[in-house]
């Protein structure tokens, strides 16, 4: 009963926000200079057909498909387990095996497509790949002095792996970037990759000795600092993807019936920009950690 009410009150609800809003339109037109007072009765009359409408939607959909269930909030640390073909795996592992098919796909598509076909002179699809490959290249030989022709090619690859991953929570799905066990993964590249460019750069007992500077007194609390940036990394990158999957859940739940609209729009930040930052935070920690190594 309070559905059929609240479904034929949004709909006068609708008809006055936009009748207000026309007749507004029309007394601006004919004044050449509308103030604020007009300005703000006309926003004022779009968000009330803005409410109606989203009363509409809403009362409407639960009418055809009924109220939707509240399971109450809850999460795991772990993942979830999974049996592929006799093994236990993660389901976040599964989730990242499909990224990663998904991008090999679009990276076979490109080859195939457009860089079979690149010209002496770009234009089209051959300008926003040398782009893409030049800014990233630029960026890591920048944060990295004299990484970037070798570096930068990884740098590409683990951030589109990120941010294929984080996408997947439009799904709502688990993104495995949510997982302790994914984000530890990255970061033990990080902390090996660090390393492995200060004995390039330094040999061996130049990264010992560099870990004992300015004096050897610190040697111990610098070893201590290394060890501790993979997990640093770790929980940071998985605090971070897990707090906004939390909250995108906290927002269903509170929305309940009611979750129409509101939780897509906000998932933009939580799902596309907030899972951006956070690529671009951790391929700069990387870097900066890689360029204190070669210094």
């Amino acid at each position: 009963m309070i559905n059929w009410i609240l479904l034929g009150f949004s709909l006068p609800v609708i008809a006055a926000g936009f009748l207000w809003r026309r007749g507004i339109s029309l007394r601006a037109g004919a004044d050449k200079q509308p103030d604020k007072r007009m300005k703000r009765a006309k926003y004022t009359a779009t968000l009330l057909a803005a409410i109606g409408i989203y009363t509409f939607a809403t009362r409407l959909i639960n009418l055809v498909f009924g109220p939707g269930e509240n399971h109450g909030l809850g999460f795991s640390l772990w993942p979830e387990r999974v049996d592929v073909f006799g093994v236990s795996l993660s389901i976040t592992v599964v989730y990242t095996w499909g990224a990663m098919a998904l991008l090999v796909i679009a990276a076979a598509i490109v080859r195939l497509t457009i860089v079979r076909r690149f010209n002496d002179v770009p234009d089209g699809a051959q300008n926003v790949l040398e782009l893409v490959v030049e800014s990233v290249r630029k960026y890591t030989d920048a944060q990295a002095h004299g990484t970037g022709e070798f570096l930068s090619s990884y740098i590409l690859s683990i951030a589109a792996l990120m941010v294929a991953c984080a996408f997947l929570e439009l799904f709502r799905l688990r993104p495995p970037t949510a997982d302790i066990s994914m984000t530890f993964s990255l970061a033990l590249i990080t902390f090996v990759l660090i390393n492995a460019y200060g004995v390039k750069k330094k040999g061996t007992l130049g990264r010992i000795r560099s870990l004992a500077s300015p004096t050897p007194v610190v040697f111990v609390f610098r070893v201590v600092a290394e060890l501790a940036i993979p997990i640093s990394m770790a929980c940071r990158l998985f605090g971070n993807m897990l707090g906004g999957m939390i909250v995108i859940d906290m927002l269903y739940i509170a929305l309940g019936s009611n979750a129409v609209g509101i939780p897509s729009v906000i998932g933009l930040y939580f799902n596309v920009f907030h899972p951006l930052m956070q690529t671009f935070i951790f391929i700069t920690l990387t870097l900066t950690f890689i360029n204190e190594a070669i210094e």
